[in-house]
This record gives C-alpha cells, sequence and structure tokens, in this order.
C-alpha cells in the first residue's frame, strides 16, 4: 500500500504531463499507461533490510541485495552521489525488462523521432512498461514510414522523483555490473540536462566507469578484466563507421533505388567487418551475433553513441578537477548551463585533450 503523499505525487506527475497540448487521445492513454506502470513499479518494492532477514529468501538473492547496499553507500560517501532513498527497496517485476524503449528514423536519415517530455525532456526514443504496447508501437511508427527498433531496459532513472528501487531485472549480470547500474542511474539524479541524451548518457556512463574502478579498488579487488569492455568499444566503433558513413550517403542526394541499393551495401559491409573481428581479434566470442544477424536499419543505429561519445571528454574534465568529485560535477553543471554550441565546442576540446 502506498503512503498517501506517495500517491499524490504519481497523480501530480501525471497532471503535469497531461497539463500538455495533446495531438491524440492515444497519448492520453499513453501517459496513462507510464501513470500505471510507474505505479506498479513502486507498489512493488520491499526495503532491502526486509528481505535480507527473510529466511524464506532465496540465498543468492540476499547476497546480491547485500553488494547492493554496500555499492549503494559507497555512491553517496564516496562518489558524492545523491543520499535518498532510492536504491534501498528491492522490486521483483516478473520480466525480463524494466522497460522496452521504441526508436525510429527516416528510411534515408540518422535523425531520431524525438519524443518530449515536461519532464525530461526530449529523447531519442519511447519508452514502455509492457512489451506488447511497444511493438504495437512500433508497428505504428511503420505504417508511417519510419524504421523502427525495440530496445530492452534493465534499469532507468526516475531523476529523484522517485525512490527508485533494486529491480530483478539489474541482478542478471555480474557484481561489477549491478554496481556500475546502481552508480550509473544515480549519476542522472545528481545532473540531468533536458534535451540532450548524449550529454547525459556519457556523463552517467563516466561517472559508472570511474565509480566502478574506485569500488574494485576500496574493496581489495584488483583492476578490472577489461576485455569486455574493449570489444564493446570496438564495436561501437564499427557500428559508428557505418553511421559515419551512411550519414554521408543520405546526404549525397542520390535518387531513392540508388541511396537503397547503398545503404543496403553499407549495412552488408558491416556484418563483414563484424565477423571478421569476431574470429581474428576476439577469439570466436558471438556476444553481438544476435544483433548483427538481425534487422539493421537506421532506427536500430540509434543508440549506439548515446552512452560514449563524450566520456573521454568527462574523463578529462575530472583529470582537470584533480578527481574531485564535488568539484567535477561543478564543472558539468556549469558546462550544462551553456548554449548548445557553447558546450559542444566545450566538450571537443576535452575529447581533443583525452587523445
Amino acid at each position: 500500500m502506498f503512503a498517501r503523499n506517495r500517491s499524490r505525487k504519481i497523480l501530480i506527475v501525471l497532471g503535469a504531463l497531461m497539463a500538455m497540448p495533446l495531438g491524440a487521445c492515444s497519448t492520453i492513454g499513453y501517459y496513462g499507461h507510464l501513470a500505471h506502470g510507474e505505479f506498479a513499479m513502486l507498489a512493488a518494492r520491499k526495503p532491502i533490510a526486509r528481505v535480507i532477514a527473510d529466511p524464506a529468501a532465496d540465498v543468492q538473492l540476499k547476497a546480491r541485495l547485500q553488494l547492493a547496499v554496500q555499492a549503494r553507500a559507497f555512491a553517496s560517501d564516496q562518489l558524492q552521489l545523491p543520499r535518498n532513498a532510492s536504491y534501498t527497496k528491492y522490486a521483483d517485476l516478473r520480466r525480463p525488462y524494466a522497460m522496452w524503449n521504441v526508436f525510429a528514423a527516416p528510411e534515408f536519415s540518422l535523425q531520431p523521432a524525438q519524443q518530449c517530455f515536461p519532464i525530461a525532456g526530449c529523447v531519442a526514443y519511447r519508452g514502455y512498461y509492457d512489451r506488447n504496447r511497444a511493438v504495437a508501437e512500433a508497428a505504428r511508427l511503420h505504417s508511417r514510414g519510419l524504421e523502427t527498433w525495440i530496445g530492452g531496459v534493465p534499469a532507468y532513472s526516475t531523476l529523484g522523483w522517485f525512490a527508485d528501487p533494486i529491480l530483478n531485472t539489474m541482478l542478471r549480470w555480474s557484481d561489477d555490473d549491478l554496481a556500475a547500474t546502481i552508480f550509473h542511474e544515480l549519476a542522472h539524479q545528481r545532473l540531468y540536462l533536458k534535451g540532450d541524451t548524449e550529454f547525459n548518457e556519457s556523463f552517467a556512463t563516466f561517472v559508472q566507469r570511474e565509480g566502478l574502478r574506485q569500488w574494485r579498488a576500496a574493496s581489495g579487488l584488483p583492476p578490472a578484466d577489461d576485455a569486455d569492455q574493449q570489444r564493446s568499444d570496438q564495436f561501437d566503433q564499427l557500428v559508428l563507421g557505418t553511421r559515419a558513413r551512411l550519414q554521408q550517403l543520405y546526404a549525397s542526394g542520390l535518387p531513392p533505388d540508388a541511396m537503397r541499393l547503398r545503404k543496403h551495401e553499407e549495412i552488408q559491409r558491416l556484418r563483414t567487418e563484424y565477423f571478421q573481428w569476431r574470429d581474428t581479434q576476439w577469439h570466436g566470442d558471438g556476444a553481438y551475433d544476435g544483433w548483427i544477424n538481425a534487422d539493421i536499419n537506421n532506427a536500430a543505429l540509434l543508440p549506439f553513441g548515446l552512452y560514449h561519445r563524450w566520456v573521454a571528454a568527462f574523463a578529462a574534465l575530472y583529470t582537470t578537477q584533480g578527481g574531485n568529485w564535488t568539484a567535477f560535477y561543478d564543472a558539468v553543471a556549469k558546462m550544462a548551463q551553456m548554449k548548445a554550441d557553447v558546450r559542444l565546442k566545450a566538450l571537443l576540446a576535452l575529447d581533443e585533450t583525452a587523445k
């Protein structure tokens, strides 16, 4: 049962969403879906301490939640991330992902069909708590001539509006991934710039990576084996190279049929390059086979770069602040207040110093 003030808070947020201009009744239904999904997620929460104390609770679950408690404390004590009720409770959603994000883009463009919200600003996707709704939305966008892609999301932040819980969807991976996810999501609560997904995700990814490095050192663990991270970065570079070539193609002014053929060739080139890397550099590790063998279109390419474009720039900024988290956050906040073109120049300059 919700406390009255939390139920009221959901209604306030929903009211703010409803107050914006609506283009269709489906928009009202979407916001209702968001409110219902968030309400259900918060209703499923249980204090982590209660789960750990429950003799009937799964032993492995208790161990993972104890780790989460330690990482949560480290996030506030050492990384200067928000000290609040987020990630002090656990919720089992009984599904593999917290949400499913729908990305969409035109056939000959890598500009996303953006979705704008009063609280979060404009983002490159639309999220759903129900996969069937995401599939239906993708079909609707496809009928309008847009290419679509659906990606599962294991965790997300409500930016401090609610006390976000540890989710069962966050427990599938390693201890490092669990701690890193907590750091990442709390970073969004520390600072969020409406309308700039690359800035927000790169910032949170840097906090996640540096935070994990410090977490392991403080826990007496050796530096993490970065082989998986190297493969991930290399895969991103392969995909981003394809995106860059496609952007040039789409700006070329070729007739649609010729452009469509060239686009197909570029996607096939990506697949060929991937299998060469997999078999020669990654010793046959097929971690990305599922994505590469599925349908690849502009929408599927959109998420790449969102999380990593400015990570090196933020790392350089952290160094210039002497590795002081408070000074770093203050510097990032100042960048967030800059006009977009000025902020871009500052990020490019930092990116250059990192090379």
